[in-house]
């Protein structure tokens, strides 16, 4: 009788052991988190652009768009994907923003059109602050 205890004491440690360790893969294999990227509205020397001006995301993701300096600016996507002239205007951020650290994000859904996505900043566009977010 004790020599069927140990084995089942020995058995039931094993498949612990077992359930441990396939536990500990699979919370280590969970998918990649969405990523947040930042685009500073106005360069730190003061020039009217976005810095970076062009960004490369995966769907998804979010970008940020973060007041810098010589305020004020917003954030109006003019061309998408697809061309869809209501879908760039769900993305824009037209309102304007004076205060630095002041933000605005876009995110990009899991199933976000794939391609380019150009922007600028409404009262500064005529001095050619634009960018574009890539989503691959």
């Amino acid at each position: 009788m004790k020599f069927h205890a140990k084995i089942w004491q020995k058995l039931s440690l094993f498949l612990s052991v077992v359930v441990l360790v396939v536990a500990s893969f699979a919370v280590s294999a969970s998918p990649a988190a969405a990523e947040t990227y930042t685009i500073k509205m106005g360069a730190d020397n003061g020039m009217l652009q976005f810095v970076p001006s062009n960004v490369t995301v995966k769907p998804g993701d979010s970008v940020q768009f973060q007041i810098n300096s010589v305020p004020p600016h917003n954030a109006v996507f003019d061309k998408v994907p697809g061309g869809d002239a209501g879908f760039a205007k769900s993305l824009s951020k037209d309102q304007l923003m004076f205060s630095k650290g002041d933000s605005a994000t876009v995110s990009f859904a899991s199933d976000a059109p794939k391609g380019e996505y150009s922007y600028y900043c409404q009262p500064h566009r005529g001095a050619g602050m634009s960018g574009t977010i890539t989503v691959q």
